[in-house]
């Protein structure tokens, strides 16, 4: 006579609700099933991630099939049609956590999923279950930050995921490694540029060589790294200028990582022809004309 592993299941819900939240955690469980247990075929309008701790399953979407098994994982999007159902002699136990969110399509494209990639197998599975088992249980807590914590541990699997997904540096092109090099240049820039900042601080921040980072980056943009930056503080200075009327040329300067306000005032006017009062002045003149008509 066969004999199967106990029946088990449980789940908690999040106690917080977030409407157009940009991920927002829905709920997270386990179970082991029984043999052929069976969903679907049905649709959901949220995303559900599962992932095979033991056993083997049939997992079927958009009438694709495929046996997984422990070390597997399947994301189920909205709307898909899809069923999967437990072996019959080998009945799977998974967990599972489910998801929505306005950037949640977004995050699994970066992440790597894709409509027809929803299947990833994890040699290492200790990342993914603990993560899932942490949602659960910050959930049944029920403590006012267990949303946040969910949150956290999703991300968390999200990179686990990412480094799966995007381990294949050989198939990427010299072309497209730069490209991609150039992006995390502009983004490290972007959002550093009123830190005392320096190319060489970025370079080793970003694990590139730095006369590397500075070929590409002017093949790319026409510019080296170093008058990336100064633009980049100038016309950030400028839309202060405009927009922050109560701020002296000295507080903005330094706002934008220049602690010398008479250096800003000379590259203001290298880039735009004009001193900061200058343009200050002809952006108040120019408000107040338009306020007047």
């Amino acid at each position: 006579m066969r004999t199967f592993p106990a029946y088990a299941y449980s789940v908690a819900s999040n106690p917080i609700f977030q409407d157009q939240s940009d991920i927002h955690v829905l709920f997270s469980g386990e179970s082991q099933t029984k043999p052929q247990h069976k969903l679907g075929p049905k649709v959901y309008d949220y995303y559900l991630l599962h992932h095979v701790i033991s056993g083997r399953g049939l997992f079927t979407i958009e009438q694709q099939s495929q046996t997984l098994q422990a070390g597997d994982s399947f994301l189920i999007s909205p709307e898909q049609l899809i069923s999967y159902v437990s072996d019959e002699e080998d009945p799977w136990r998974y967990r599972w956590v489910a998801f929505d969110g306005t950037s949640a399509e977004r995050i699994l494209r970066d992440v790597g999923f894709t409509r027809r990639q929803s299947v990833v197998h994890m040699a290492d599975s200790t990342l993914i279950l603990s993560a899932m088992q942490q949602i659960q249980q910050a959930f049944q807590s029920r403590k006012p930050n267990s949303h946040l914590l969910a949150t956290g541990y999703l991300y968390q699997i999200f990179a686990a995921y990412h480094d799966i997904l995007n381990h294949n540096e050989e198939l990427i092109t010299p072309d497209q490694h730069s490209q991609h090099a150039v992006k995390q240049m502009i983004r490290y820039l972007s959002t550093q540029y009123a830190q005392p900042i320096s190319i060489e601080d970025m370079a080793e921040s970003l694990g590139y060589n730095r006369a590397y980072l500075s070929r590409i980056f002017k093949q790319a943009t026409h510019m080296s790294p170093v008058t990336f930056l100064l633009k980049l503080r100038i016309d950030k200075g400028r839309q202060l200028i405009r927009e922050r009327t109560e701020l002296t040329i000295e507080q903005i300067s330094a706002s934008v990582g220049i602690q010398d306000a008479l250096y800003f005032s000379r590259q203001f006017r290298r880039f735009y022809a004009m001193s900061p009062t200058e343009y200050r002045n002809a952006a108040m003149q120019k408000a107040s004309n338009t306020h007047q008509e």
